[in-house]
């Protein structure tokens, strides 16, 4: 699949993801802090809905090299195990015939 299904209904290409991160244990660093606060200043960031985000993607918004973030209250290792299994929601209810 060539999509990653991060929660809330929303998807990123996987081909655009730079990164899967945590968001407690990335954003001890400081330098991480800064790349925060200075991408959600430019509109870089977008909130998938309002709960507590547990990850956030970077990924490349437009294929030219614009990275954006997306918070996602999936955890990254849950996000990690979707991109590497291939999750696809679609194909569970396909294989025990609800469609």
């Amino acid at each position: 699949m060539r999509y990653l299904h991060i929660g809330n209904g929303i998807t990123i290409k996987k081909s655009g993801i730079v990164g899967i991160f945590d968001l407690d244990s990335s954003t001890v660093s400081g330098i991480t802090r800064k790349y925060i606060s200075e991408n959600e200043k430019k509109g870089r960031i977008l909130y998938g809905d309002s709960d507590l985000p547990r990850a956030f993607i970077l990924y490349d918004g437009d294929g030219e090299g614009d990275h954006r973030i997306r918070l996602s209250r999936i955890s990254s290792g849950g996000l990690k195990q979707r991109a590497e299994n291939d999750y696809n929601e679609y194909n569970d209810y396909k294989d025990d015939g609800r469609i």
